[in-house]
């Protein structure tokens, strides 16, 4: 049997696992047990209503979080002349073709965010079955290829947060970090809830959006009533 620390049990505490709580209280439970040495991450998870085993279930998007999410965001471009230019003075710390390519297959893969421009995407391709399981494969879906370099970097370096439902049906991300005040949270947590809700596919079918909790890295997961999130009543 797994011990359990005095600082988790005592996170822990006043916590009603059975309650849903309102956004607010929510986010204060969250931020007052989040004691770690390090300024942890606060993440949301949502469970939805869809099975991703079929094709018109998937749901996959991205998100412009309107705090940013707190991460120093490591980002990889492939491309050539004006727009490798234009890359690395976005502030993109890796940029190139056929090398990063080489660097990637040979394990080196030290960024956290990859794009694209569309005339590299068959180089690219060749890259799917090691970008992909990391979630790093460039789709123009989620603005990762695009011939908008700039704008790209931006985006990811700004607060961008992509996210993809699981097997489970459960879509998650960090949003913020424990530091930032719980106005800043509540809104980057809206932002996310409502890009995952406008993202529903065609498949989805009887209640979309069904539950929502947040944590931090080290603390416990508070249950969060979806009314209370949504500025619509209903999401489904």
């Amino acid at each position: 049997m797994a011990h359990v620390g005095k600082r988790v049990i005592a996170s822990r505490e006043g916590i009603d696992r059975k309650k849903l709580y309102g956004i607010d209280e929510a986010v204060k439970t969250i931020k007052e047990r989040a004691t770690a040495k390090f300024d942890e991450t606060v993440e949301v998870s949502i469970n939805l209503g869809v099975d991703p085993r079929h094709a018109d279930q998937m749901v996959r998007g991205v998100c412009q979080l309107p705090n940013g999410s707190g991460r120093s965001v490591r980002v990889a471009v492939f491309a050539r002349g004006p727009k490798a230019d234009e890359a690395k003075k976005a502030g993109a710390e890796v940029v190139g073709a056929e090398d990063l390519m080489e660097q990637i297959q040979s394990g080196n893969i030290n960024f956290d965010r990859c794009i694209a421009t569309p005339d590299l995407m068959p180089l690219v391709g060749r890259l799917g079955k090691i970008l992909g399981p990391r979630g790093l494969m460039p789709n123009p879906k989620v603005g990762t290829v695009t011939m908008d370099v700039t704008g790209a970097v931006s985006a990811a370096k700004g607060g961008a947060v992509e996210f993809r439902v699981e097997k489970a049906g459960i879509v998650h991300a960090g949003i913020g970090k424990a530091s930032f005040d719980e106005q800043k949270l509540i809104e980057n947590i809206r932002a996310f809830a409502d890009a995952v809700a406008r993202a529903k596919p065609s498949g989805a079918k009887g209640t979309y959006i069904q539950r929502i909790a947040i944590s931090s890295t080290m603390g416990p997961g508070v249950k969060v009533d979806p009314s209370s999130v949504f500025a619509v009543a209903s999401a489904a």
